[in-house]
């Protein structure tokens, strides 16, 4: 059983930074590739930034392009997303995500079957 536990969130005001990250156990997931995305009151949840097993591959949205910085430790079996100059259009619950293939590169267009979730950490940024 693979849990994601997300830690890493709050309120920030606007311009600011946060980091989070989200701890696997149950096993290694060295090699799934991992992401995060992101729900924003009264939206539907969207797609942030993935990273590939290897971490040598990475993605990200428009709005998380320049500004957020996925990373892995897989020695860890966590994962990070440092988010820089954050707007309050920023403001959501922010799950973290993993690939249930191996060997993959990104989660980008899995099916939201196809993962394992976390319960979600929140980020307030404040105007």
């Amino acid at each position: 059983q693979v849990q994601l536990v997300e830690s890493g969130g709050g309120l920030v005001q606007a311009g600011g930074s946060l980091r989070l990250s989200c701890a696997a156990s149950g096993r290694a997931l060295s090699h799934n590739a991992m992401g995060w995305f992101r729900q924003a009151p009264g939206k539907e949840r969207e797609f942030v930034a993935t990273i590939s097993w290897s971490g040598i591959n990475t993605y990200y949205s428009d709005p998380a392009t320049g500004r957020f910085t996925i990373s892995r430790d897989n020695a860890k079996n966590t994962m990070y997303l440092q988010m820089n100059n954050l707007k309050p259009d920023d403001t959501a619950v922010y799950y973290c995500a993993a690939s249930r293939s191996s060997e993959s590169t990104s989660i980008v267009q899995a099916l939201p079957a196809n993962l394992y979730w976390g319960q979600g950490t929140r980020v307030t940024v404040s105007s």
